[in-house]
């Protein structure tokens, strides 16, 4: 009796369960928006819904699942960046191998290395060598006024510290003028005329704070910065990483009382080389996690350059390792990305463009190829990664039932995973919103949500409850 019940009111209440029409929840958008949404039953295979699946749109971060397919598929499970200490005769190379890990304390045991090895003095010169990499550090299609900030940092072979360094600006009250502070062991220089203001008068000027720099990592903060009980931190993407290096590599040798009688050159002299040292990255799938659930895109974008780089036996190129995993996912999981435009690994680049059903192919694959570990490494719904403080997902009933990869550019916002629903299966979900924006004059109460996470979280729980429709 208690059996049928139960039987009852789980009938009942799936017969109660309201319909939820796409088209409603699509109009939460702003006008002018662009849709493009697939989900798929994970088991039957079967469309849930699909709204302009074949259009191209950006795809922002989402593509760093693209990324991570091809180094796991490509990519030995035990690689590892590598940075090298080596002898040519009088000179000493210091290899780089585009490590978007390493810290100056390594750089820092490579040197003790090499005392241990009796070295005090170097009477040749000392060599940068970035052979690993060639073309471009910025990717085609990355804004230019984002490049100095940190998530833009340059990739390049030769990498330290995230190509990426950190200082604040204060603006006290009482005082014109902002001022600024860097750490002293940083090479750069780091200047300010910026005015400390009230809002209001932020407001009537419409100025705002302005990050200007060049290539010999010197910066200039100017506009206005209203007035701020705390600094305001700041993160400076390094604009020429060989000189920030080469800055970094005097100090610290000179700090180990290593006498330098040549100079300090970027390449790799002629003659036989010596192996003294080496430092290596985390393996390969700690790399993933990390760029999964930080969204980070200066190893996205060095694992693309290496696998150009392994994959044409030439040295790593934006291009060559767009190729290459086009190539690589064709060869080895039968996804054809042929007429996608990849332009980086990360999906900084405004210039990239995939389609809803393309991004499915990947996350079904990921999906149906647990053995990867990639479902595994991506952010879930408010537990960690880019999802943790996502509001529109990151409440119960959504809490811990999807999992994702983010991504966000201007006017994009975007989602591809894995929701589990009430009855325990998987869906298979990607949703692009381009072109995205709130008009300026919009007045909204400061509690009530923004359109995109009212549509998500309209979206998402729809999907939980098996209750969206076509129509």
């Amino acid at each position: 009796m208690v059996r049928n019940c139960l039987l009852f009111i789980v009938i009942f209440l799936s017969f109660n369960v309201r319909a939820v029409p796409v088209d409603a929840v699509e109009a939460m958008l702003p006008p002018g928006s662009q849709l493009a949404l697939l989900a798929i039953d994970a088991k039957t295979q079967k469309q849930v819904i699909n709204i302009d699946s074949d259009t191209l749109l950006p795809p922002a971060s989402t593509q760093k699942v693209v990324t991570a397919l091809a180094s796991s598929l490509y990519l030995p499970e035990d690689f590892r960046f590598e940075t090298t200490v080596l002898r040519s005769g009088k000179d000493i190379v210091f290899r780089f191998g585009g490590d978007p890990t390493l810290k100056r304390k390594d750089l820092q045991l490579l040197i003790s290395a090499l005392k241990a090895r009796g070295i005090r003095q170097i009477t040749g010169d000392v060599w940068l060598d970035d052979s690993i990499f060639t073309g471009y550090q910025r990717a085609i299609g990355w804004p230019w006024d984002i490049l100095g900030v940190c998530y833009s940092a340059p990739s390049s072979a030769i990498t330290l510290e995230r190509n990426c360094v950190q200082g604040s600006i204060y603006s006290e009250e009482g005082k014109r003028l902002t001022r600024v502070f860097v750490p002293e062991h940083q090479p750069v220089s780091v200047s300010t005329d910026a005015l400390a203001v009230n809002k209001e008068t932020q407001k009537s000027l419409h100025c705002d704070l302005e990050l200007h720099y060049d290539n010999n990592n010197h910066y200039q903060l100017s506009g206005c910065l209203p007035y701020r009980k705390n600094p305001l931190p700041l993160k400076f993407a390094v604009q020429n990483p060989e000189l920030y290096v080469a800055d970094v590599l005097e100090e610290e040798l000179k700090r180990a009382a290593i006498v330098v009688k040549g100079k300090i050159r970027i390449g790799s002299p002629a003659g036989t080389e010596v192996f003294i040292a080496k430092h290596t990255s985390a393996p390969r799938d700690d790399l993933l996690k990390i760029m999964l659930k930080r969204s980070d895109n200066l190893i996205a974008d060095n694992l693309l350059k290496t696998i150009g780089h392994r994959y044409y036996q030439q040295p790593g190129s934006f291009s060559n390792g767009a190729a290459a995993i086009k190539s690589i996912l064709k060869e080895n999981a039968g996804i054809n990305l042929h007429n996608a435009v990849l332009v980086d690994g990360s999906g900084l680049s405004r210039n990239n463009r995939m389609t809803a059903q393309q991004i499915m192919d990947v996350i079904a694959y990921v999906y149906q190829h647990p053995a990867s570990g990639i479902q595994a490494m991506l952010p879930i719904s408010g537990i960690d990664g880019t999802l943790k403080y996502r509001n529109s997902v990151r409440y119960s009933p959504l809490k811990t039932r999807l999992a994702a990869k983010t991504g966000s550019l201007y006017g994009s916002y975007n989602l591809a995973g894995i929701l589990k629903n009430q009855q325990g299966k998987d869906v298979l979900v990607v949703q692009l919103v381009t072109n995205y924006h709130i008009a300026e004059s919009e007045d909204r109460p400061s509690k009530v949500a923004s359109p995109i996470t009212q549509f998500e979280r309209e979206l998402y729980q729809a999907l939980f409850t098996s209750s969206l429709t076509m129509h």
